[in-house]
């Protein structure tokens, strides 16, 4: 029987994430966690609990600020779990910088860009499982806000492989992950000291205001609106799905 992801949608809709993490491993045996910033380590720490079934994997683009290559091996070594670097085709790579330089995205927009460092290598690594946790939360962008804790991947599912998308943390605030982080002293990458409240690639991240959302510092000379990197393109419009598709 195919899974329901709306009935555990409707389920879990109020539930601790603990729980709906318990659920998820216990219903999907081949299961990632993607891990990058403060929200994922909050989830590492919690799926540390329920054993070593749950693959923990990163996105390594080769832009990444020197302090998450050290958080990542911070949490490795914490934990004392494997996490899996997934990187970009280099050939891709070699070709995007070649043709349009280092910095095309400044002039043409993020998309292609994190399409060949994220999106390919994100399709690569959930072909292998049937289900994934992201620590995506409704108060993080206005692209956002309607997340649910569980659901279908529309956007990496393939035919003969449907993909459940778990996102246990989507109705917590900034402050419940934060005050989470320090009750249980779970480490956290170095720059969320020095004003870095989201955290990217160091091209398209910098730190922000107090005033200013948290997701403010990421590609922040794109409209609001746009701030997706493709790697969660379910949040937005149905039809720029196949769009997306396309470019990955």
């Amino acid at each position: 029987m195919a899974y329901d992801a709306q009935a555990a949608a409707d389920r879990f809709e109020q539930a601790d994430p603990r729980d709906i993490l318990a659920h998820a491993v216990e219903g999907f045996d081949r299961i990632a966690l993607s891990f990058s910033g403060a929200e994922d380590v909050v989830l590492v720490d919690m799926v540390a609990d329920l054993g070593d079934k749950v693959q923990i994997f990163c996105l390594d683009t080769g832009r990444l600020h020197p302090e998450t290559y050290r958080f990542i091996e911070k949490v490795r070594d914490h934990y004392g779990m494997d996490i899996e670097l997934m990187f970009p085709d280099p050939e891709a790579v070699q070709t995007l910088v070649r043709d349009k330089g280092l910095f095309s995205f400044y002039r043409d927009g993020h998309q292609e860009c994190c399409a060949i460092r994220k999106i390919e290598p994100l399709r690569r690594k959930l072909a292998t499982v049937d289900a994934w946790i992201t620590g995506q939360r409704r108060d993080q962008s206005p692209t956002r806000t309607a997340v649910p804790v569980a659901q279908n991947d529309r956007a990496f599912s393939a035919p003969g492989h449907p993909l459940v998308k778990f996102n246990p943390l989507a109705n917590w605030t900034a402050t419940q992950v934060w005050d989470y982080i320090r009750d249980y002293q779970v480490p956290f990458n170095e720059l969320h000291e020095r004003g870095f409240r989201s955290i990217g690639c160091e091209p398209c991240t910098r730190p922000v205001a107090p005033h200013e959302h948290e997701r403010a510092g990421r590609w922040w000379w794109e409209e609001a609106t746009q701030k997706e990197c493709g790697l969660h393109i379910t949040n937005i419009r149905e039809a720029d799905i196949g769009n997306a598709r396309e470019s990955a």
